[in-house]
């Protein structure tokens, strides 16, 4: 029983750093004419974000940006895993709440920013992360 706890595991990280590179990849243009751009993401974090001054909005998705970049490269490789985990818990949460102000809940929930943000929570509370540099680190 315990490898389906194992494997559902790296899944789960995987899954949540390779969501956080993936939406960085398309801001930076990385993903071809499936990139949102640069431009588009921080109209989109003005959206988001209604209720911020107009004036806070670029350095609110330099910041978003630069957290996601961390967050998902700390996931892929498993390093402070558990740190990691809850960081990109907590950003994703705050990123569901900011939409549900701006948007209504049904955006969040069409985009499953909660259950990205639940996972992030479940891997945050795990006592170990099997096939990682937190495992490496470990022994």
């Amino acid at each position: 029983m315990f490898i389906y706890q194992d494997l559902a595991s790296l899944l789960l990280r995987l899954s949540l750093g390779a969501g956080f590179l993936s939406a960085v990849a398309s801001r930076l243009g990385l993903w071809g004419k499936h990139s949102s751009g640069w431009t588009n993401f921080v109209n989109y974090t003005g959206q988001v974000n209604s209720f911020m001054p107009a004036s806070m909005i670029p350095t609110l998705a330099v910041v978003a940006t630069a957290l996601e970049m961390l967050l998902g490269i700390l996931l892929l490789t498993g390093f402070k895993t558990g740190y990691a985990a809850l960081a990109a818990a907590i950003l994703s949460l705050l990123f569901a709440i900011a939409m549900s102000i701006s948007a209504g809940v049904k955006d969040p929930l069409d985009y499953s920013v909660f259950a990205f943000s639940a996972g992030a929570f479940l891997l945050s509370t795990l006592p170990a992360h099997k096939w990682s540099i937190d495992q490496l680190i470990a022994q």
